[in-house]
C-alpha cells in the first residue's frame, strides 16, 4: 500500500491495523540529540487513547508506547526511531456480523474497489487507530519544536452547533473538561448535546482550532509547497476531517480586501501585522504572526440507528452498527491535529534551512 509515509526530511511512515498485533511508526530525519522518551510520547497518546469519558468508545487499551530504536542514554541517534503500541482489547467477533455490508460513511466500499480486499474488522488500516502513529511521532515534532520556541494551543472549538465564542475563549479550562474545550459553561452545554445524539443513536461532528505561537517569518515554499498548503494537505489525511480553514478561511469569501488586509506595523523595531485574518502566513510562507488552523470534523460514521446499505454482493439491506463507538470523535481528534501540524512545521523548517546561502555559510564555514 502506497502513501502510509509523510514528510520530505522529517519523514514518517505508520503502520499496522486496528485489529492486529500493533500499530505504530518509523520517524526518519529526526535530528540527533533531541531529548526523548517514551513519557514524552505518552503524554500525547493519553491525550487520544479511548474510555476518557462516557462520550468516547468503551475499548480499554492502554496504548503504552515503546521506543524500539533511535534513542540512547535519553536523546535521539540521528537513525530511525521506531515506535510500537500493542493492541490488546480488539472485539474482532463485533464485526462478524457486517463483514459482507458496506458501511454508511466508512471506506468499506472503497477499499473494495481499489484492493478488491478488505480487512473488516475495524476498518483496518481506514481505523482513526491508525492515528497513534501519527500522535507518537507528532510528540517527537512538538519537542523538537519547542526548543525553537516554537509552542501549540489546540483545543475543541465546536461541538456540533454550540461554538465557543471568540471572545470567552478560556485557554485555561481546555484540560478542565473530558471534550477538551476552552470553556467549561460551553462544554456542559456540548455534553448535554451529545447525551441526547446518543439517546437518538446518533453522532456529532464539530471543529478543533489549533494556534501555533512563535513560528519565525519565511517559512514555506511561494508555488506548490505552500505552509498553508502543506498544513492543509496534513489535516486532510486525518481520516474524518472534511475542510480546513487557515486564519478567517471561508469568512475572507465574504469580506472586503479593506477589512481583510492586515495592517503592516514597525514596534521595538521588528515588523509586526496590527490583526491576523491571513492565520500567520502571506503568499504561502510564514509571516510571524501565530498560525491559526481549524480541521472540520465528521460524525462519527458508526451509529446503531438502522441504516441504508448493500451487501458485497449487492443486495440491498439493512445495518445497526453494534460495539464500542464513539459519539463524537472530536476530542480524541485534538492532538492529532496538533500532531500533523508539528509534523509539518518540523518537515519546513528543516527544508528552509538551504534557502538561503547565509545559512549554509554560516553553519559550514
Amino acid at each position: 500500500m502506497a502513501g502510509s509515509t509523510y514528510g520530505t526530511l522529517f519523514k514518517i511512515t505508520t503502520w499496522g491495523e486496528s485489529h492486529g498485533a500493533a500499530v505504530g511508526v518509523v520517524i526518519d530525519g529526526c535530528p540527533a540529540g533531541l531529548p526523548l522518551s517514551e513519557e514524552d510520547i505518552q503524554l500525547f497518546l493519553d491525550r487520544r487513547k479511548p474510555g476518557q469519558s462516557r462520550f468516547t468508545t468503551a475499548r480499554q487499551e492502554a496504548d503504552r508506547a515503546e521506543i524500539l530504536s533511535g534513542v540512547f542514554e535519553g536523546k535521539t541517534t540521528g537513525t530511525p526511531i521506531s515506535i510500537i503500541v500493542r493492541n490488546q482489547d480488539q472485539h474482532s467477533k463485533d464485526y462478524g456480523k457486517i463483514k459482507d455490508c458496506y458501511r454508511p460513511g466508512h471506506a468499506d466500499y472503497t477499499f473494495d474497489a481499489k484492493y478488491g480486499f478488505r480487512d473488516y474488522r475495524g476498518g483496518g488500516r481506514s481505523s482513526g487507530r491508525e492515528t497513534i502513529g501519527r500522535v507518537a511521532a507528532g510528540a517527537a515534532a512538538a519537542k523538537l519544536l519547542k526548543q525553537l520556541g516554537i509552542t501549540f494551543t489546540t483545543y475543541t472549538r465546536s461541538i456540533g452547533a454550540i461554538t465557543v465564542p471568540e471572545d470567552q475563549l478560556d485557554f485555561s479550562c481546555i484540560t478542565e473538561n473530558k471534550l477538551y474545550m476552552p470553556n467549561n459553561s460551553y462544554a456542559d452545554k456540548a455534553s448535554l448535546y451529545l447525551e441526547e445524539c446518543m439517546k437518538k443513536k446518533d453522532s456529532s461532528g464539530g471543529i478543533v482550532e489549533c494556534r501555533i505561537t512563535g513560528v519565525p517569518s519565511g517559512i514555506g515554499e511561494p508555488v506548490f509547497d505552500k505552509l498553508d498548503a502543506a498544513l492543509a494537505k496534513g489535516m486532510m489525511s486525518i481520516g474524518a476531517v472534511k475542510g480546513v480553514e487557515i486564519g478567517d478561511g471561508f469568512l475572507a469569501a465574504a469580506a472586503l480586501g479593506s477589512s481583510n488586509n492586515d495592517a503592516f506595523c514597525c514596534e521595538d523595531g521588528r515588523i509586526r501585522k496590527k490583526t491576523n485574518h491571513s492565520g500567520g502566513t502571506l503568499g504561502g510562507i510564514s509571516d510571524g504572526s501565530p498560525l491559526l488552523i481549524r480541521a472540520a470534523i465528521k460524525p462519527t460514521p458508526s451509529i446503531s440507528r438502522k441504516q441504508e446499505t448493500v451487501t458485497t454482493d449487492g443486495k440491498n439491506t439493512s445495518i445497526s452498527i453494534t460495539g464500542r463507538h464513539d459519539p463524537v470523535i472530536v476530542p480524541r481528534a485534538v492532538v492529532v491535529v496538533e500532531a500533523m501540524a508539528a509534523l509539518t512545521l518540523a518537515d519546513l523548517l528543516m527544508q528552509n534551512m538551504s534557502s538561503k546561502l547565509d545559512s549554509l555559510t554560516q553553519f559550514y564555514l
